[in-house]
């Protein structure tokens, strides 16, 4: 949060963002050089949780690296860009194809809107994530992706119901849809679920 930041501020910088003709011209939007970003982390399941918390701390590392944020000068000396920390999304069901698209469409690019204790929002555009593979499309770009040497964190989120597990026992549940797809075809190349992701 930038001190003396006013609401009137805040105002104008929401009024500056929502006039711009898109999100890559908006004030708010990430001052790095985008397409000099590689993946350095798959993140399967790009919801809400993952936007607003790893792909928002990736984005504000990327901001000091080039030397807006905080600290940023003497940063970007120090340490590089951090753009080889780009996340490329990743989605398995049917309904991520919704988030494929309209991630497509902005370029990736989203904002988040902070909201502080005090009353403040903060906008920001985040462009943490550069890529999306929908793998229903193309499971082996997915592995690939997965296995590529450049990739050094896997990370997920998973809801309360993904983890397949009977509240009231604690077992895997094995009769549900996606456990059965796997046990029926396990050389399946279209994954349902995480656990299924394999070479």
């Amino acid at each position: 949060m930038k001190a003396g930041l006013t609401e009137g501020h805040w105002w104008q910088r929401g009024k500056d963002l929502f006039l711009t003709t898109s999100l890559t011209e908006s004030p708010l939007a990430p001052d790095y050089d985008r397409s000099a970003m590689t993946t350095g982390i798959v993140h399967i399941g790009v919801g809400g949780f993952h936007r607003a918390h790893e792909a928002a701390y990736l984005d504000r590392l990327m901001r000091r690296r080039a030397g807006s944020g905080p600290g940023g000068g003497a940063a970007a000396a120090a340490g590089g860009s951090r753009l080889e920390w780009g996340i490329c999304g990743v989605g398995l069901l049917p309904g991520d194809a919704r988030m494929r698209d309209v991630l497509a469409a902005q370029d990736h690019l989203y904002t988040l809107l902070l909201k502080h204790p005090g009353g403040l929002r903060d906008p920001a555009v985040i462009g943490s994530i550069h890529d999306y593979l929908f793998a229903p499309d193309d499971p082996e770009a997915v592995l690939a992706l997965l296995s590529a040497p450049t990739t050094r964190i896997v990370s997920l989120t998973v809801t309360e119901g993904g983890y397949n597990v009977d509240d009231a026992t604690g077992t895997f549940r094995t009769e549900a849809p996606g456990a059965v797809h796997d046990a029926e075809h396990p050389a399946s190349r279209r994954p349902p679920s995480a656990t299924s992701l394999r070479r």
